[in-house]
């Protein structure tokens, strides 16, 4: 008898368990749907104007002097953006209210003016702040509030890039590397796909890209992209060091905020008429389709990243997710014209690469990899992923991110 009860408890409790998530996960992923979506259609108006009108360049010191205006009027000067959110999953770190409207309207005027930024950080912080306000709206216990912030998180990374899969497995595996949030998954996985698919209605595209030429797999394919996983995982470290790097030395040289986002806006504007081009600025995923279709110069990527550091080391609002997507693309279409193999399948490879390289998040780069270029060109992919991850060791774009397992041992770290 007290076996049937013991049994009937656990069925009752994950009964109560499905019912509740499902229930908060259509709220968080609507609301994350809705928010990502007029964010992402925002961010797509903004790169627009900033193409088509060259003026704009030059308003780029004073987005950046409204920019660290926003933040200090409202006593966020020390909001650590999407290293607060990853903290709040991992440790009793809060997410402030703030956090939503600022960093939709920063990265918006980031993208308006020119600075390099991707946009996945704002919706993780956006998706974020909506799973703190729903917990603290419906009561939810502090175990509970983290399991809602990564609900969030997920609805609106899915409906921003529109890969659900990976949204959800990203949202979970990020925070603690090696350890995989399971109590998460039904909110994770249903606010990804709510989010995703409100997205799609509202006319927001997912990111999706074409491998022009797929070889046959074998074994000698196999060791060029094996190569390029080993290439990508040191320009991956490099990244990670030259983010990180350039933060450090502009608060070390630089300790006004106003004087060092007007230094980098300055930088920025210099850097982009030297290279005659604006490729380099905003998300550029124009380099990235260019990219794919196995044509760009040798040193876009160390170009895009050098303007990704001068931007968000500064104090400038965005992500750097899809710039180091870029890094990716092009170092790895660059690594297939001077191979001679398929420069657009290298493109792809160099993505995910370089993607789990400063994320350590291998499952979530597989399904990442997946949903944009689909299973075909899969063996290579998956080979890329690995053996970047096996040699990136333990940096990372976020400082918050937790190694609770050795990468290289099966032991706690």
């Amino acid at each position: 008898m007290k076996y049937q009860e013991i049994k009937e408890s656990r069925v009752g409790a994950g009964v109560f368990y499905f019912v509740k998530w499902t229930l908060l996960s259509c709220l968080l992923g609507g609301l994350g749907g809705v928010t990502g979506s007029v964010f992402g259609h925002g961010i797509r108006l903004a790169a627009k104007a900033f193409q088509t009108h060259g003026w704009l360049l030059l308003m780029l010191p004073l987005s950046g002097l409204l920019i660290v205006w926003l933040y200090r009027v409202s006593h966020q000067e020390k909001n650590r953006g999407t290293n607060m959110v990853i903290l709040a999953i991992s440790s009793d770190e809060k997410v402030t209210l703030a956090t939503a409207p600022l960093i939709f309207v920063s990265t918006i005027l980031t993208h308006l003016t020119g600075g390099s930024a991707g946009r996945e950080g704002a919706a993780l912080q956006l998706g974020g702040s909506i799973g703190s306000l729903v917990g603290k709206l419906v009561k939810l216990d502090d175990k509970d509030k983290k399991i809602a912030v990564i609900g969030g998180m997920s609805g609106c990374f899915g409906a921003l890039f529109g890969t659900p899969l990976a949204a959800s497995v990203f949202c979970m595996e990020v925070a603690n590397v090696g350890t995989f949030y399971y109590a998460a998954l039904i909110p994770s996985v249903f606010s990804s796909f709510i989010g995703a698919g409100i997205a799609g209605i509202a006319g927001l595209p997912a990111e999706r890209f074409v491998i022009l030429e797929i070889p046959a797999f074998g074994v000698g394919p196999a060791v060029i992209i094996g190569i390029l996983g080993i290439l990508c995982a040191l320009i991956s470290v490099g990244f990670c060091l030259l983010l990180h790097g350039g933060e450090h030395l502009y608060k070390k040289y630089i300790e006004n905020p106003y004087l060092r986002i007007l230094t980098a806006s300055g930088i920025v504007i210099f850097l982009t008429l030297a290279a005659g081009t604006r490729a380099y600025n905003g998300s550029s995923m124009g380099l990235i389709e260019e990219a794919m279709e196995g044509k760009v110069r040798y040193e876009a990527f160390l170009l895009k990243a050098v303007f990704t550091a001068v931007t968000l080391g500064a104090g400038y609002k965005g992500g750097e997710i899809v710039p180091t997507l870029c890094v990716g693309a092009t170092f790895g279409c660059m690594i297939g014209t001077i191979f001679g193999f398929s420069p657009s399948l290298c493109a792809a490879c160099g993505m995910v690469a370089l993607f789990v390289g400063v994320t350590n998040c291998p499952l979530a780069s597989m399904l990442i990899a997946f949903e944009m270029f689909g299973f075909e060109a899969m063996p290579y992919l998956v080979i890329a992923v690995t053996v970047s991850f096996g040699l990136s060791g333990y940096y990372g774009l976020y400082s918050s991110q937790k190694f609770a397992f050795s990468k290289f041992r099966m032991e706690r770290k």
